[in-house]
């Protein structure tokens, strides 16, 4: 038997991407990181298992504000300080068995024109216009925000915003799709899981949507406006297109084949991004929605919130160095229910691994090999029969 249940998003049968979010390359990669990339790889395993055509996708995000100032600090270019840091997060995947099938970065020149090319097309459909913006923007999160969304004067995620004065942009004419995003969520009451996200991005929608600021002319490193040299694209409108450039978008045999039929797994802290903006612009663009979008939770570490001025941030790399590559993915998986937050420890993960692994799984195989050994002569045999 080939292929997987069907569901109400999947058939079962059809050729499959699954993506991780394109990793932002400000700094080295952590637990959030091997995370994602670990799931996404264990459903791309499965569905290859299977019998599934499956296209997995991973890479980098190497543009914007934050990336340019990154550099400037360094005192190195841009290009020069994605192209250390990129190597980290190829190396990771690496380090965990990813089997993802195409490593894309935002720099390639392909992701370039792709991006590009939607751009004009969204020009010409008439959902592109220049404007002025103001307002609360985080370098951190790449993200405006409101004044009432802003919680002590800091953005939702914690991070650090700052007032940008009167600045000339180009806007995406994202309040003409509130009804229509409404009506795909109640069409497609799968589209985002787990349920508790669908809620919270319904009602965000429901609250009211602006049009989008989509590019800056305050810095420089990005993908440049078609025909306006002045402006760069807003990161996230260069981020996102990278899931359908990496298949050869607008014209390949690839985009035909795996797109829409395409989950992105995400953590929760850009599920706005994936759920509201991304969908709207490839309506607006007369392209197809994706099939599945599932925002997973985020790791504490002993009951705080992980961050680099605690000091507690777990690298990834010195899991697998102390623990083992079969361990730490292991534990990944099975210490907290998929779309949770979860908590890290070394004391769990010892439990976890010594009682699961070690013993169980230890134990099953000690008395199999021991039932071999025994009873069929010392072989395991190399045909099996039809059942």
């Amino acid at each position: 038997i080939i292929g997987t249940p069907p569901t109400a998003f999947d058939d079962g049968k059809s050729p499959f991407e699954i993506t991780t979010p394109i990793y932002y390359v400000n700094d080295k990669p952590h637990i959030g990181h091997a995370y994602t990339s670990t799931a996404c790889d264990v459903i791309a395993r499965f569905m290859r298992l299977s019998g599934r055509d499956v296209f997995f996708l991973s890479g980098t995000d190497e543009h914007g504000q934050k990336i340019e100032q990154s550099a400037q600090n360094k005192g190195i270019p841009p290009q020069q300080f994605v192209d250390e840091v990129s190597v980290n997060f190829k190396d990771l995947l690496d380090l965990m068995n990813i089997s993802n099938d195409k490593f894309i970065r935002t720099t390639d020149q392909d992701h370039k024109k792709a991006v590009q090319y939607l751009w004009n097309t969204l020009v010409q459909k008439g959902y592109i216009y220049l404007g002025q913006y103001e307002g609360w923007y985080s370098v951190r999160d790449e993200c405006f925000y409101t004044e009432s969304e802003l919680i002590d004067g800091k953005a939702p995620t914690g991070a650090e915003v700052q007032w940008v004065a009167k600045e000339e942009s180009y806007f995406f004419k994202l309040s003409a799709f509130e009804d229509k995003l409404l009506q795909f969520y109640d069409n497609n009451p799968d589209f985002i899981a787990p349920q508790s996200r669908r809620n919270e991005v319904t009602s965000f929608v429901k609250g009211g949507l602006r049009d989008l600021s989509i590019s800056r002319s305050s810095f420089s490193w990005g993908v440049p406006v078609p025909g306006d040299d002045d402006h760069i694209m807003y990161v996230w409108v260069d981020a996102l297109t990278n899931y359908i450039s990496a298949l050869g978008y607008p014209e390949s045999e690839n985009f035909k084949k795996y797109w829409p039929n395409t989950l992105h797994i995400v953590g929760k802290d850009i599920l706005r991004f994936h759920a509201v903006y991304w969908p709207a612009i490839l309506m607006a663009a007369d392209l197809p929605v994706p099939s599945r979008l599932f925002a997973h939770g985020w790791w504490t570490k002993d009951g705080e919130k992980i961050s680099k001025s605690l000091g507690n941030v777990i690298d990834p790399v010195e899991l697998v160095e102390k623990y083992g590559v079969d361990q730490t993915r292991f534990f990944l998986m099975a210490e907290v229910g998929f779309g949770s937050d979860g908590d890290f420890s070394h004391d769990a993960f010892v439990r976890k691994t010594n009682s699961n692994l070690a013993n169980e799984l230890g134990n099953l195989c000690q008395r199999t090999l021991s039932m071999v050994f025994k009873n069929c002569e010392k072989m395991i045999p190399s045909e099996f029969p039809e059942f």
